[in-house]
Protein backbone atom coordinates (compact mmCIF):
# COMPACT_ATOMS: atom_id res chain seq x y z
CA UNK A 1 0.00 0.00 0.00
CA UNK A 2 1.31 3.45 -0.93
CA UNK A 3 0.91 6.67 1.02
CA UNK A 4 2.19 10.17 0.49
CA UNK A 5 2.51 13.57 2.07
CA UNK A 6 3.82 16.95 0.96
CA UNK A 7 6.24 18.91 3.12
CA UNK A 8 7.75 22.36 2.76
CA UNK A 9 11.46 22.79 2.15
CA UNK A 10 13.84 25.59 1.19
CA UNK A 11 13.70 24.10 -2.33
CA UNK A 12 9.93 24.11 -2.64
CA UNK A 13 7.34 21.50 -1.73
CA UNK A 14 8.60 17.92 -1.54
CA UNK A 15 6.28 14.97 -2.07
CA UNK A 16 7.29 11.99 0.05
CA UNK A 17 5.96 8.58 -0.99
CA UNK A 18 6.06 5.37 1.06
CA UNK A 19 5.31 1.81 0.08
CA UNK A 20 4.35 -0.44 3.02
CA UNK A 21 5.71 2.24 5.36
CA UNK A 22 9.14 2.50 3.66
CA UNK A 23 10.20 5.65 1.81
CA UNK A 24 10.27 4.96 -1.94
CA UNK A 25 9.97 8.46 -3.38
CA UNK A 26 10.91 12.09 -2.79
CA UNK A 27 9.84 14.34 -5.62
CA UNK A 28 10.16 18.07 -6.24
CA UNK A 29 7.60 20.12 -8.11
CA UNK A 30 8.16 20.13 -11.87
CA UNK A 31 10.65 17.27 -11.51
CA UNK A 32 11.58 15.39 -14.63
CA UNK A 33 10.55 11.71 -14.38
CA UNK A 34 8.05 12.54 -11.63
CA UNK A 35 5.40 9.81 -11.57
CA UNK A 36 1.75 10.80 -11.92
CA UNK A 37 0.11 11.99 -8.69
CA UNK A 38 -2.38 9.11 -8.74
CA UNK A 39 0.51 6.64 -8.31
CA UNK A 40 1.46 8.17 -4.92
CA UNK A 41 -1.32 6.42 -2.99
CA UNK A 42 -3.44 7.89 -0.26
CA UNK A 43 -2.56 11.09 1.60
CA UNK A 44 -1.24 10.08 5.04
CA UNK A 45 1.67 11.60 6.92
CA UNK A 46 1.96 8.69 9.39
CA UNK A 47 4.92 6.84 7.80
CA UNK A 48 7.01 9.97 7.28
CA UNK A 49 7.91 11.24 10.77
CA UNK A 50 11.54 10.04 10.63
CA UNK A 51 12.04 11.25 7.05
CA UNK A 52 10.64 14.67 7.90
CA UNK A 53 12.84 14.89 11.01
CA UNK A 54 15.99 13.99 9.08
CA UNK A 55 15.16 16.33 6.18
CA UNK A 56 14.55 19.18 8.63
CA UNK A 57 17.94 18.51 10.28
CA UNK A 58 19.60 18.35 6.84
CA UNK A 59 18.11 21.68 5.77
CA UNK A 60 19.22 23.19 9.10
CA UNK A 61 22.79 22.07 8.36
CA UNK A 62 22.78 19.63 11.26
CA UNK A 63 22.62 16.32 9.34
CA UNK A 64 25.23 15.21 6.83
CA UNK A 65 24.14 11.61 6.21
CA UNK A 66 20.63 10.17 6.06
CA UNK A 67 19.97 6.89 7.87
CA UNK A 68 16.49 6.13 6.58
CA UNK A 69 15.33 2.77 5.34
CA UNK A 70 14.65 3.18 1.62
CA UNK A 71 12.92 1.14 -1.04
CA UNK A 72 14.64 1.98 -4.32
CA UNK A 73 12.47 0.60 -7.11
CA UNK A 74 14.36 0.30 -10.38
CA UNK A 75 16.45 -2.00 -12.50
CA UNK A 76 19.41 -3.78 -10.89
CA UNK A 77 21.80 -1.36 -12.64
CA UNK A 78 19.83 1.69 -11.47
CA UNK A 79 19.83 0.41 -7.89
CA UNK A 80 23.62 -0.10 -8.05
CA UNK A 81 24.03 3.50 -9.23
CA UNK A 82 21.68 4.83 -6.55
CA UNK A 83 23.48 2.82 -3.86
CA UNK A 84 26.79 4.28 -5.06
CA UNK A 85 25.33 7.82 -4.92
CA UNK A 86 24.72 7.29 -1.21
CA UNK A 87 28.48 6.88 -0.68
CA UNK A 88 29.31 10.38 -1.97
CA UNK A 89 30.11 12.39 1.16
CA UNK A 90 28.18 15.54 2.03
CA UNK A 91 29.64 18.58 0.31
CA UNK A 92 31.64 16.54 -2.22
CA UNK A 93 31.09 15.94 -5.91
CA UNK A 94 31.75 13.04 -8.25
CA UNK A 95 31.63 12.86 -12.02
CA UNK A 96 29.53 10.41 -13.99
CA UNK A 97 32.80 8.82 -15.17
CA UNK A 98 34.05 8.39 -11.61
CA UNK A 99 30.79 6.67 -10.68
CA UNK A 100 30.99 4.42 -13.73
CA UNK A 101 34.56 3.45 -12.84
CA UNK A 102 33.57 2.77 -9.22
CA UNK A 103 30.86 0.45 -10.56
CA UNK A 104 33.49 -1.44 -12.55
CA UNK A 105 32.59 -0.13 -15.99
CA UNK A 106 34.44 3.12 -16.85
CA UNK A 107 32.73 3.28 -20.25
CA UNK A 108 29.25 3.42 -18.68
CA UNK A 109 29.16 7.12 -17.77
CA UNK A 110 26.19 7.77 -20.05
CA UNK A 111 24.24 4.86 -18.51
CA UNK A 112 25.16 6.16 -15.06
CA UNK A 113 23.80 9.56 -16.07
CA UNK A 114 20.52 8.05 -17.23
CA UNK A 115 20.14 6.08 -14.00
CA UNK A 116 21.08 9.15 -11.98
CA UNK A 117 18.34 11.13 -13.70
CA UNK A 118 15.71 8.57 -12.71
CA UNK A 119 16.64 8.57 -9.03
CA UNK A 120 13.29 8.29 -7.22
CA UNK A 121 14.50 9.68 -3.88
CA UNK A 122 16.14 13.02 -4.56
CA UNK A 123 18.23 14.81 -1.91
CA UNK A 124 18.37 11.74 0.36
CA UNK A 125 19.97 9.76 -2.48
CA UNK A 126 22.22 12.67 -3.45
CA UNK A 127 22.16 12.69 -7.25
CA UNK A 128 22.76 16.46 -7.04
CA UNK A 129 26.39 15.68 -6.10
CA UNK A 130 27.16 14.34 -9.58
CA UNK A 131 28.66 16.71 -12.15
CA UNK A 132 30.09 16.56 -15.65
CA UNK A 133 33.68 15.53 -16.38
CA UNK A 134 34.75 19.19 -16.43
CA UNK A 135 32.94 19.96 -13.18
CA UNK A 136 30.00 21.63 -14.89
CA UNK A 137 26.42 21.12 -13.84
CA UNK A 138 24.75 18.72 -16.19
CA UNK A 139 21.16 17.68 -15.83
CA UNK A 140 19.16 17.41 -12.65
CA UNK A 141 15.59 16.17 -12.39
CA UNK A 142 14.75 19.05 -10.06
CA UNK A 143 16.34 21.65 -12.33
CA UNK A 144 19.87 23.04 -12.53
CA UNK A 145 19.05 26.01 -10.29
CA UNK A 146 18.03 23.66 -7.46
CA UNK A 147 21.11 21.51 -8.08
CA UNK A 148 23.37 24.57 -7.77
CA UNK A 149 21.57 25.71 -4.63
CA UNK A 150 21.94 22.26 -3.02
CA UNK A 151 25.64 22.10 -3.90
CA UNK A 152 26.22 25.64 -2.61
CA UNK A 153 24.32 24.82 0.58
CA UNK A 154 26.41 21.72 1.24
CA UNK A 155 29.72 23.46 0.60
CA UNK A 156 28.80 26.55 2.57
CA UNK A 157 29.07 28.81 -0.47
CA UNK A 158 25.41 29.75 -0.68
CA UNK A 159 24.96 33.45 -1.35
CA UNK A 160 21.57 33.41 0.34
CA UNK A 161 19.93 31.67 3.25
CA UNK A 162 18.11 28.46 2.42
Amino acid sequence: MKQHTVIDSPYGPLTLVAEDGVLCGLYMTDQRHRPPEESFGTPDETPFAEAEEQLEAYFAGELKEFTLELRLNGTPFQRRVWDRLRTIPYGERRTYGELAAALGNPAASRAVGLANGKNPIGIIVPCHRVVGADGSLTGYGGGLERKQRLLDFETGTALFAV
